[in-house]
């Protein structure tokens, strides 16, 4: 039985990742080009007058941030808008009475929004490496965190679909909700920049963690405790996990 319910999984994340390979002009060029003018922009130009943040260049110290960010929209958007279709075309409904366990569907369509988030990091990874001498100060962590990143925001992508009732209710959520979340996450700046009330404010926001481990694992500087932003990372996931779970195990938001 168990190994029918992996021919299950990888048969959704087959299909996830050629949906994005296949148009891959689409989906994996943009963030390339887009992140080389925010370095051309933000690193080269704009970093030059600013000098060092953290101990580094301006623009190495963005770079995790960029990175991350790619990852961030590639994962979320992939699985936002896969699923959505597959509700909107009716062929969610077969694959739910299917004798597939509901966490073998989630876990098809997050690993399909993590290949997506990975292969993007990889690509941002190799432009930014054209800017910048990319190090790695530790590589468990950089693993751990984009693997969790992607996972993290695959889940929030599958439980928007769920609830959206159309394509446009699918850009509500980057635009109102992640877009403010990573350019505040302390992509471009350093935390301890801010006053103290807005850094308290600035804990509440979860990328903040995720970009911290990430910028500590290439550049080994930290503004939050590297454990603590592992554990909200995890529990984030774990919650999300269960919502999503939730909703699909009663049939919630599956009718387009």
């Amino acid at each position: 039985m168990k190994a029918l319910y992996f021919t299950a999984f990888k048969s959704i994340l087959t299909k996830e990742i050629n949906r994005f390979t296949r148009i891959w002009v689409q989906t994996l060029v943009p963030p390339a080009i887009s992140m080389t003018l925010y370095f051309l922009i933000f690193g080269n130009l704009v970093g030059k007058r600013i000098g060092e943040m953290g101990g580094v260049s301006y623009m190495e110290f963005i770079a995790p941030g960029l990175i991350m960010m790619s990852v961030i929209t590639s994962s979320y958007s992939n699985v936002a808008s896969s699923f959505f279709s597959a509700k909107f075309q009716r062929n969610l409904e077969e694959l739910i009475v299917a004798p597939v366990p509901h966490y073998v569907i989630i876990a098809g369509y997050v690993g399909g929004g993590v290949a997506r988030g990975l292969c993007v990091g990889t690509i941002v990874t190799l432009v930014a490496m054209f800017f910048v001498n990319i190090t790695l100060h530790h590589v468990g962590l950089v693993a751990l965190t984009v693997l969790l990143t992607a996972i993290l925001f695959a889940l929030g992508g599958l439980i928007n679909a769920v609830f959206a009732k159309s394509y446009d209710d699918i850009s509500i959520v980057p635009t109102f909700v992640l877009t403010p979340l990573t350019y505040l996450g302390g992509v471009f700046y350093s935390l301890s920049l801010l006053p103290e009330f807005w850094q308290g404010v600035s804990a509440l926001n979860p990328v903040v963690y995720m970009i911290n481990v990430f910028r500590y694992g290439f550049l080994g500087y930290a503004d939050m405790s590297v454990p603590l932003s592992i554990g909200i990372m995890v529990a984030f996931c774990a919650a999300l996990w269960s919502v999503a779970y939730y909703l699909i195990s009663r049939g919630i938001g599956l009718r387009s």
